[in-house]
């Protein structure tokens, strides 16, 4: 079934047209319908349905300028367009747009059922297309040429040198002008049921959509590794990490609803040298990891959910001690014990002379020290066992060690969660005291607060709603109405000067929202209100 929005600022139209059509006889449900472009544009966020039908000629927001919006952030769904008044120029701009129908008013159910028929076909063929085996065949075996392959691979393991850079450009005829580089580490679940679809042959599908829609605006290079997908990327500015998050998680969600593809995009630190890019695709392939945290299907910036003091030499270290830090971050108690036990098996003290354990004991106090230090986290009643192992590291035998390790392990595990906890409501506390502080400015958005508070709109959104239960812009609504059913009592100010003082610039747009919130005009609030308190 592909999903329809219908948009129309006429209730009845809306009514009979979906009475007119059998939709799902066609293959189509209507998932939603709005009375303006602003409430479609919402809808769209939340629903991304394959198909727009939308009149011309509504308040706040019209078709046209809605069809511009959707065309820019939702580029996949097909837009149909009608109205009543049969322009040229509407015609020209609908076409410029390529929009997949223009409908003159009044419909009848043979030209819609007709115009339905087609969009199913057309649809249908582009998932096929995208789907087909062939396609993804033909993708795997357009891969990168080897040369480039080694020499990608070579950038993010540490074993080009900087005297080798020059050369390597030059065979490889590539360029990297940054001035800034970032890893995206693209994980594609091989557990997610694809149909007859091989896992690798999706895994490139993926990888050759990921180059289509990232790689041209951040000049990314493409390769297969470790059965992930990397893109190095090139960024003009440190800050268009926000941007490229938002638009990373935009892929994840078009790879799960058009390739059926459940894809997680770890995104790395961002580096200024290109010898620096083996500590980004460390941290790219550890925010992958952290989907056990926060979901698939969606990217996840280091960034964000890890103090800037990151620990360089962990992050870039293959061991046994980084896997039990990986999984004190993302794992359960039980794969934090059997970290531990890898650990001990790998490092067998026993076998070693007493300068060897020595050596090995003092690094792995010295590891748990810098990694509770970057983590914002604390020894805490450990601190005293600390301090007796350094001084009697070899009278200390190895299971004691051991348990003692696992004891610290899951401490801070447990400190970890909390110090999460707290960061996301720190988060949703300064989003709010910024809603209290700017409501009254009419063009406050997501992108704004986003960009006060240095996050991305993905992260920041989940977030928000996982704490708060609403997204923000219905809570930026809710607080900006509750302002003004307060003037509305409390004051003698017109309607239209109480929308202005909290962020409405069209009183009949508030007027609307206020009556859909509180179930009636301003102006009867006021006076069922000044009624109640007499």
């Amino acid at each position: 079934m592909y999903t329809v929005l219908l948009v129309d600022d006429e209730e009845e139209v809306i009514q009979v047209i979906m009475r007119k059509i059998n939709w799902e006889e066609l293959g189509f449900s209507v998932i939603g319908s709005a009375g303006n472009g602003v409430k479609a544009l919402e809808l769209m966020e939340e629903f991304q349905p394959d198909v727009l039908v939308t009149d011309i000629k509504m308040p706040y927001m019209d078709g046209m300028e809605l069809a511009h919006r959707v065309k820019t952030e939702f580029p996949a769904t097909k837009i149909l367009l009608f109205t009543g008044f049969d322009e040229f120029e509407y015609a020209k701009e609908a076409i410029h747009l390529e929009v997949e129908e223009y409908i003159l008013k009044p419909m009848n159910s043979a030209e819609l059922k007709s115009v339905f028929s087609r969009l199913k076909i057309k649809l249908d063929q582009e998932i096929s297309e995208k789907r087909s085996v062939e396609t993804l065949e033909k993708y795997y075996l357009e891969s990168l040429p080897l040369l480039r392959a080694d020499f990608y691979s070579g950038l993010i393991e540490g074993r080009v040198h900087e005297d080798e850079i020059s050369r390597y450009l030059s065979e490889c005829q590539l360029s990297f002008p940054g001035p800034f580089f970032s890893c995206l580490v693209i994980h594609t679940s091989s557990s997610q049921e694809a149909g007859p679809i091989d896992p690798q042959l999706l895994a490139a599908s993926v990888r050759e959509h990921a180059k289509e829609r990232l790689g041209k605006k951040w000049q990314a290079k493409s390769f297969a590794y470790l059965g992930n997908t990397v893109l190095i990327l090139q960024l003009g500015d440190e800050n268009e990490v926000w941007e490229l998050t938002d638009e990373c998680d935009r892929f994840c969600r078009y790879a799960r609803r058009m390739l059926g593809a459940v894809v997680t995009v770890g995104i790395g630190q961002i580096c200024g040298n290109i010898l620096d890019l083996p500590r980004s695709y460390s941290s790219a392939r550890e925010a992958v990891s952290y989907r056990a945290v926060y979901g698939a299907s969606r990217a996840i910036n280091i960034r964000e959910i890890v103090p800037q003091k990151m620990d360089r030499s962990v992050s870039s270290n293959e061991s046994e001690l980084s896997d039990l830090f990986r999984m004190i971050r993302v794992g359960s108690e039980e794969e934090i014990t059997e970290a531990v036990n890898r650990y001990f098996l790998h490092t067998s003290f026993t076998d070693k002379s007493l300068q060897q354990q020595y050596m090995d004991r003092m690094e792995l106090l010295s590891m748990l020290l810098r990694f509770s230090a970057n983590n914002g986290i604390t020894m805490g009643e450990n601190t005293e066992d600390m301090g007796r192992l350094y001084g009697s590291l070899l009278d200390t035998e190895p299971d004691a060690l051991k348990n003692w390790l696992l004891k610290v392990s899951l401490s801070f595990r447990e400190q970890l969660i909390r110090v999460r906890s707290s960061s996301t409501e720190s988060l949703v506390s300064r989003a709010m005291e910024y809603v209290q502080n700017h409501y009254a400015d009419e063009k406050l958005s997501l992108d704004d607060i986003c960009a006060s508070l240095g996050v991305s709109n993905s992260y920041f959104s989940t977030v928000f709603k996982k704490e708060t239960g609403s997204s923000f812009v219905g809570y930026l609504t809710d607080y900006r109405l509750d302002r003004a059913a307060r003037l509305l009592i409390e004051t003698n100010e017109k309607s239209y000067m109480i929308a202005s003082q909290v962020g409405y610039s069209d009183p009949n747009y508030f007027s609307y929202v206020f009556k859909k919130r509180f179930g009636t005009s301003p102006s009867k609030y006021r006076t069922e209100h000044a009624e109640s308190e007499k």
